[in-house]
């Protein structure tokens, strides 16, 4: 088994580059995860490792033959390496360089007639885009969608901040223009969280087809999305403040829809 003890390593340099720079994740199409629970919920979820490093005062030798039976490349590597790796404050001592999924809209695959969408029109902070896929999982949604991205969807903090939730929705990105074109194609109605002619939310009809489509705080939605809504639709606020996070804003708008079905 290969060890490295010094930060200097060329292969300590570059992961760092991996975990920083959007661009070497896209030029090398991997990324770094983090954590027991986030690489079992990334095997789970389909996707494959490169390697695994270790750092085994935390994490064993024996615990990385149980994380992953395949014969992959594992890296034993000390404690200055390890902390100069990790995101975490606290973590568990094992990092997965792992293969990126391209997350084409034309990839999504739906289980049933009357799937349930999310949609988030250019989230800019990775927080936020976390807490929307942690949302998600927590509904059982069938397909979250990114249109027009600020951030590619392996920045640490996403993966962090969804708990793994990355790795357990079905996910895809694209232009605004060609996820409208795909809803379409679907037949999928557009629903908007918008104030423009909206009616309050639970009025509508959740329980067939839907594609539930959120903006950000400081601008909202695209006037785009808007001439393409079956309905906009609003949270009636009761307080000072007209507006709120929009991983809670979506978290109310797509448990209306699962209770309308019944939470199934």
């Amino acid at each position: 088994m290969k060890a490295i003890t010094s930060i200097q390593n060329p292969l300590v340099k570059q992961l760092v580059q991996l975990k920083d720079k959007s661009r070497e994740r896209r030029k090398t199409n991997t990324f770094l995860i983090e954590g027991i629970r986030e690489i079992t919920l990334a095997l789970k979820g389909g996707y494959e490792l490169e390697t695994i490093l270790f750092y085994p005062e935390l994490f064993t030798s024996d615990q990385v033959k149980a994380l992953t039976p395949l014969a992959i490349n594992t890296i034993e590597i000390s404690k200055e390496v390890y902390q100069k790796l990790a995101y975490r404050d606290t973590t568990e001592g094992v990092l997965a360089v792992t293969i990126s999924k391209h997350h084409h809209i034309t990839d999504l695959q739906f289980d049933t007639k009357t799937p349930l969408i999310l949609v988030a029109e250019a989230p800019e902070k990775p927080g936020n885009i976390g807490a929307l896929l942690r949302t998600a999982d927590a509904a059982r949604v069938d397909a979250v969608i990114i249109a027009n991205p600020k951030t590619d969807l392996y920045n640490p903090n996403i993966i962090r901040s969804s708990v793994g939730g990355l790795f357990t929705n079905q996910v895809a990105t694209g232009t605004t223009t060609d996820i409208i074109a795909f809803l379409k194609l679907k037949e999928i109605p557009v629903y908007c969280a918008a104030l423009q002619a909206s009616l309050e939310y639970h009025t509508q009809d959740f329980t067939k087809p839907t594609a539930i489509v959120v903006g950000t705080e400081a601008t909202g939605l695209s006037k785009e999305w808007l001439e393409h809504a079956k309905q906009n639709i609003i949270i009636p606020m009761q307080g000072e403040i007209d507006s709120m996070n929009v991983s809670v804003a979506a978290g109310i708008l797509i448990f209306e829809a699962k209770r309308q079905r019944g939470f199934k």
